[in-house]
C-alpha cells in the first residue's frame, strides 16, 4: 500500500493550493487584520451570487458530507473510501466544536451590527456566538482532502479544491464568518482527512498482511 507522504506528493496540486490559500489568507490577515478583511472580502455583493452562495455555503454542511459518504458506499461501491468521508466530517467536526466551545468568539453579525459598513443577506438566518473557527470550511476541506487522497483521476485536484475554497469564501459573503474562522477550518479540516486517510492506509494494510 502506499505511504501517506507518497500519496501527498502524488496530489501536489491539491496540498499546494491548500497551502497558497492558507499563506494569501495569513498574509491578508497580518497585514489587513481580521475585521478589515471581513469588510474587504464582504462588501462586493451580486444578486445572483448571493442566491447562488446561500445555497451552495451548504455543501460544508455536515448533512452533504454524509450524503456524499453514503453516495460512496451505496452507488460508488467503494465503502472504505465513504466510512473515511464521514469520519473525516465527524473529527473535523469534533475539533471545530470543542474549540468554539472554549474560545467563543462574537461572530460578524454580532460585532458590526449596524456601525460600520457591511452586507448582510436578508433572509439568512444569522450567528452572533462562536465564530472561531468555521465548522463549514472545515467539513468541506476535510471531504475534499479523503476524496482527492482515494480517487484515481489526479486531474480532478484543482476543482476539488476550488469548491473547498469557495465554501470557505461563502462564510465570510454571507456574512457567517471572519477570513480567520476560515482559515483555521481549512486546516483543521486538511488534518483531518489526512488523519483519517492515514488510518485507512494502516487498516488496507493490516487486512492486506492478514490474508
Amino acid at each position: 500500500m502506499e505511504k501517506l507522504s507518497f500519496s501527498i506528493r502524488q496530489n501536489f496540486l491539491f496540498f499546494a493550493g491548500s497551502l497558497l490559500f492558507l499563506l494569501v489568507g495569513s498574509i491578508l490577515l497580518l497585514t489587513v487584520g481580521n475585521h478589515p478583511s471581513f469588510l474587504l472580502l464582504n462588501s462586493h455583493h451580486y444578486f445572483l451570487l448571493d442566491i447562488f452562495f446561500s445555497y451552495y455555503t451548504n455543501v460544508g454542511n455536515g448533512v452533504f458530507a454524509i450524503i456524499l459518504g453514503l453516495i460512496y458506499i451505496f452507488i460508488v461501491k467503494r465503502q472504505e473510501e465513504g466510512i473515511t468521508i464521514i469520519c473525516s466530517f465527524l473529527l473535523s467536526g469534533l475539533i471545530a466544536q470543542i474549540i468554539k466551545h472554549l474560545i467563543s468568539f462574537p461572530r460578524p453579525k454580532s460585532v458590526f451590527g449596524i456601525n460600520e459598513q457591511h452586507y448582510f443577506i436578508t433572509g439568512i438566518e444569522y450567528a452572533f456566538n462562536n465564530s472561531f473557527p468555521s465548522g463549514h470550511s472545515a467539513t468541506a476541506f476535510a471531504a475534499a482532502t479523503v476524496v482527492v487522497l482515494t480517487m484515481k483521476n489526479k486531474k480532478w485536484q484543482l476543482p476539488i479544491l476550488l469548491l473547498a475554497i469557495l465554501v470557505g469564501f461563502s462564510r465570510i459573503y454571507l456574512g457567517q464568518h471572519f477570513l480567520l474562522d476560515v482559515i483555521v477550518g481549512a486546516l483543521i479540516g486538511i488534518i483531518s482527512g489526512l488523519g483519517c486517510v492515514n488510518f485507512l492506509r494502516k487498516y488496507q494494510l493490516k487486512k492486506l498482511n492478514s490474508n
